[in-house]
């Protein structure tokens, strides 16, 4: 069972080993090496857990082969370790957490004779890349195969078909900070830290103050992580508003779309030099990405010239899917160093600052090795005497076979690639559905309270069920009934509903 918020607000007084700040991917990650190695880690989240790049990912779990085409054009070490890395760390995610990650197959279909040798050399070295954590080789597809598979595309000289992961990002996020809960650490979403506690001009713990309730509490901490994505730089600020930035973070927006897939398509070329996937997501499909310079906001919004420019990228090859768009949202990456954006390799950061350790950067394929990297830092910095890491073996929560459920089978594969083991205690919490059309239930409502801290209307729409991140009208249509389930949970009267539910509304178009 997880601890109730005010258990783990009680809980959060300190001393700790580890206090993080930001509950994304990177203070996920962290938070759960620290727990495993017997470190007193609590983490403390300004907004909801991954409310923000971290849920908006591309869902897959990658090496990159745009940054192999990189590393090899550019002959730049740094791409080809990152992928490499990568590829390595997606074989044990999906071993991890089988429920929430699984291989997908990918297509990248071939229009001139040219790119046949190009691209079938470029995905064997990513296979060759991979090593024994290859997942099936890529192979040559006829060009009936790859009518079969897309029949919307132009005439093609056949494609390569490739495999790489596919994952709930969300959801991923949420059982790393859960399974840390269950093994004793803190995490309390809706928490930010407001200034840090210096001993002789180094932090020694920082004020974390309770958004919901208003309450403030010094909180010591022999380190403090800035963990906090693309708002890295302000938590650094809070120390010395004149520290230079380390960051240039750069949007990445998605559209969902009314398109089934039965494989992935990857596009190698578009007019900025990026490449474009789309994926089949939860019975839809998934379009993306962008790749621009932004300010670091906490609630980025997807530019109308984003979504244009998806849009114009994929016409030429399945023709005009706007009036198909379903869901559209933004991420912000925190990429480190300056200049082009789509140039900057996506490698990780440990700055230390008076105390204040900021891990930075990476990708969402590579967060277990960044929070390697930080406590190998903290060991030698400290002198901290740490056991082996066993992250690499040691299951996420709900990891392992399917129960039975005596459900329609949507409803339990839903189930399942949610909860995993635990699907049937979600389902004895209410078994009817939340929404016509969908296989969520109003049982996980319930669930999201009461054991995976939810406090929002959206904290459940985005970041429990995803329901917001693939059709928002949908979503807005559920939230009512979302909100009077929530309702008698946290003691919310009808004033306090009518309140989230018209918060919930004004914030939907962002997911925060």
């Amino acid at each position: 069972m997880t601890p109730s918020r005010e258990e783990l607000w009680a809980r959060l007084g300190g001393p700790l080993d580890l206090l993080i700040l930001g509950g994304g991917a990177t203070g996920a990650g962290v938070l759960w090496e620290a727990t495993l190695r017997g470190l007193k880690a609590a983490l403390v989240e300004a907004g909801d857990f991954a409310s923000g790049t971290s849920s908006r990912s591309t869902k897959l779990l990658h090496g990159g082969v745009r940054y192999l085409e990189l590393a090899v054009r550019r002959r730049d070490r740094r791409q080809l370790r990152l992928v490499r890395d990568a590829l390595r760390e997606r074989k044990v995610l999906l071993d991890l957490a089988p429920h929430l990650a699984r291989p997908l197959t990918l297509l990248t279909p071939l229009f001139r004779p040219l790119e046949l040798p190009y691209y079938w050399t470029g995905l064997k070295l990513y296979d060759l890349l991979a090593g024994r954590h290859r997942l099936a080789p890529s192979r040559y597809a006829p060009p009936k195969e790859v009518r079969a598979l897309f029949p919307d595309l132009p005439p093609t000289l056949g494609g390569v078909l490739y495999q790489d992961g596919q994952f709930a990002d969300h959801r991923l996020n949420l059982a790393l900070i859960l399974s840390a809960i269950r093994r004793g650490a803190v995490a309390l979403n809706h928490a930010e830290a407001t200034g840090f506690l210096l001993k002789g001009g180094r932090v020694q713990g920082a004020v974390v103050r309770d958004r919901l309730t208003g309450k403030e509490r010094e909180v010591p901490a022999r380190v403090v992580v800035n963990a906090a994505g693309p708002q890295a730089d302000r938590v650094r600020h809070l120390l010395d508003p004149l520290l230079p930035p380390l960051l240039t973070p750069s949007s990445g927006t998605h559209l969902v779309l009314d398109y089934p897939l039965r494989v992935g398509l990857l596009l190698p070329r578009t007019r900025d030099g990026r490449v474009l996937f789309l994926l089949p997501y939860r019975g839809k499909a998934l379009l993306g990405t962008t790749d621009l310079p932004a300010e670091a906001t906490a609630c980025p919004l997807p530019r109308e010239e984003e979504v244009a420019y998806l849009l114009e990228e994929i016409r030429p090859y399945l023709g005009d899917l706007s009036d198909r768009v379903l869901a559209a949202w933004a991420g912000l990456r925190p990429l480190v160093g300056k200049g082009e954006t789509k140039l900057l390799v996506r490698d990780h950061l440990i700055q230390e600052e008076r105390g204040l350790y900021t891990l930075t950067g990476g990708k969402w394929t590579t967060f277990r090795l960044m929070a390697l990297d930080l406590l190998e830092r903290l060991a030698e910095d400290l002198a901290l005497s740490l056991p082996p890491s066993e992250s690499h073996r040691t299951p996420l929560l709900g990891a392992g076979p399917r129960p039975p459920l005596p459900l329609p089978e949507e409803v339990a594969e839903h189930l399942y690639a949610h909860y995993g083991t635990l699907a049937l205690e979600v389902a004895a919490l209410g078994d009817r559905p939340l929404l016509p059309g969908f296989p969520y239930l109003e049982g996980e409502v319930v669930w999201a309270v009461r054991e995976e801290l939810a406090q929002k209307p959206l904290d459940v729409l985005a970041r429990r069920l995803g329901l917001a991140l693939l059709d928002q009208k949908r979503a807005e249509e559920a939230l009512p009934k979302v909100v009077g389930l929530m309702a008698p949970l946290l003691g919310w009267g009808e004033a306090e509903q009518r309140t989230h539910l018209d918060e919930a509304r004004r914030a939907l178009p962002g997911l925060c």
